[in-house]
């Protein structure tokens, strides 16, 4: 996996200086009607962008003229612990077992004659067992080349709130502070 250094200076932007980049053709991502948006604020986290869009909201500003676009963006990966072939196996076991009450109740449904219960157990039981046959095998086969398991999250260095060019003094009267002066300075 490679990784990206992420932006050592980031430029201050204002609503009055500079057109956001955002929406543009060509420039990647969904297509969404093209409309000249502006930045509205900075901040460094996700929370404070949504609480921003949330104040505009119960303001009654049309936030559907709002956009939150995080920059920066890179890759998170928290360690949560050790891996050996004996939590693989208890952790491919618990997932055989949900794969075996599925299996266990579409069998009931169509073979109602053999017995409810002893379709689940059974399901239920070998189900566990290939999970954990399987997991155990899984994680021997990776060499100890992977030990830990984790949990992979995306975040962004910041978060611009954008507005549409044309709503974009309302909105900053709404929030109590001109735009153009109201930008978090990122450090």
């Amino acid at each position: 996996m490679t990784q990206s250094t992420p932006q050592q200076s980031t430029p201050q932007h204002t609503a009055a200086q500079q057109p956001a980049p955002y929406g543009r053709p060509g420039a990647g991502g969904p297509a969404l009607p093209q409309a000249d948006y502006r930045i509205l604020r900075s901040v460094p986290a996700y929370a404070e962008a949504q609480a921003l869009v949330d104040q505009l909201s119960d303001a009654g500003f049309p936030v559907e003229r709002v956009r939150i676009v995080g920059t920066g963006l890179r890759s998170v990966e928290q360690v949560l612990g050790r891996m050996t072939t004996g939590k693989a196996a208890v952790r491919g076991g618990l997932q055989g077992l949900w794969f075996g009450l599925l299996l266990g109740l579409l069998f009931s449904i169509f073979a109602p004659g053999f017995g409810f219960l002893w379709i689940l157990l059974i399901s239920l039981g070998l189900g566990a067992l290939w999970g954990a046959v399987f997991g155990a095998i899984g994680h021997a086969a990776t060499g100890g080349r992977r030990d830990f398991t984790s949990l992979q999250t995306m975040e962004a260095e910041s978060y611009d709130v954008l507005v549409e060019a044309s709503h974009l003094d309302q909105a900053g009267q709404l929030l109590g502070a001109d735009p153009g002066t109201a930008a978090t300075p990122r450090a």
